[in-house]
C-alpha cells in the first residue's frame, strides 16, 4: 500500500471521517480498520475510482460489496476486542473479512461461489492478511469442525437464521445477519446467554440473498 496512488489514501480517509465517524460508528477499531485497508483492491479494476464511495458495488458473479457503511455497522455490533476467533458467511469480495483480520485473533470465512472464493484467496495471500481461512462450502451449515466461534457475520440475506450458526456461536457470542424477504431484510442482532437467545432488530437493509440448505434456493 506505500506505493499506492495519493487519491485512493485521501478517498479512504474521506469515507471514514464522512460516511464512518459522521455517522455514529465510535468504535476506535473498526475505524482503524477502514482507514487501512486499501477497499479499492477488492473490486475490479474498472471499478476502483468509485470504491469508496457510499454506495455497494458489484463484483460479479451476481454479488456485491456492501456500502462502507454497512460493513462498519455490522462490525461494530460485534463488539470485539482483538482476541476473538469470527466466522464470516459469504466471503464475496474479501472487504469485511480484511477488514475482521485486522481487528481479531482469526477470521473464518465461507464462500460458496467458486470463482468468489479463488480469487479472494489469493488476494489475502497477496496483501499477507494470514490470519484468515478460507472455505469453499455451504456457508449456511457453518464450520462445525472449528467451532464454536466469539463471533459470526452474515452478509448475505436469509428467511431465518440458520439453526447451525446459532449451535456454533459461543456462549456470550454474538451474531449480526440480515433477515427478512428476498428484497429487503433487517439487521438482527443475536447474543447467545445462558438463560436463551437475546435478538436486537437493528434497522432494515437490504443485501444478496443467502443461498444454501438453510437459506433460499438458488
Amino acid at each position: 500500500m506505500n506505493d499506492e496512488p495519493n487519491k485512493f489514501a485521501r478517498w479512504r480517509r474521506d469515507m471514514v471521517e464522512n460516511q464512518i465517524i459522521a455517522r455514529g460508528i465510535t468504535d476506535p477499531r473498526v475505524i482503524d480498520a477502514m482507514t487501512h485497508v486499501p477497499r479499492h483492491l477488492f473490486v475490479s479494476e474498472a471499478m476502483a475510482d468509485s470504491a469508496y464511495g457510499d454506495f455497494p458495488l458489484p463484483i460479479g458473479e451476481g454479488q456485491t460489496i456492501s456500502q462502507p457503511f454497512i460493513i462498519a455497522e455490522m462490525t461494530q455490533r460485534l463488539e470485539l476486542c482483538g482476541s476473538e476467533r469470527v466466522l464470516e458467511i459469504g466471503t464475496g469480495s474479501g472487504y469485511q473479512a480484511a477488514i475482521l483480520s485486522k481487528m481479531v485473533y482469526k477470521v473464518y470465512t465461507i464462500e460458496r461461489n467458486n470463482t468468489l472464493f479463488l480469487q479472494t484467496r489469493k488476494l489475502f495471500d497477496k496483501l499477507k492478511y494470514h490470519n484468515i481461512v478460507t472455505r469453499y462450502s455451504d456457508g449456511t451449515q457453518g464450520w462445525k469442525q472449528e467451532s464454536p466461534f466469539d463471533a459470526i457475520i452474515v452478509t448475505a440475506g436469509g428467511n431465518q437464521i440458520p439453526t447451525p450458526l446459532v449451535d456454533q456461536l459461543a456462549l456470550g457470542g454474538r451474531l449480526v445477519m440480515p433477515v427478512g424477504g428476498l428484497h429487503s431484510q433487517e439487521l438482527l442482532k443475536v447474543e447467545k446467554t445462558e438463560t436463551g437467545i437475546k435478538t436486537t432488530n437493528l434497522g432494515g437493509c437490504r443485501f444478496v440473498k443467502l443461498i444454501g440448505q438453510h437459506g433460499w434456493s438458488e
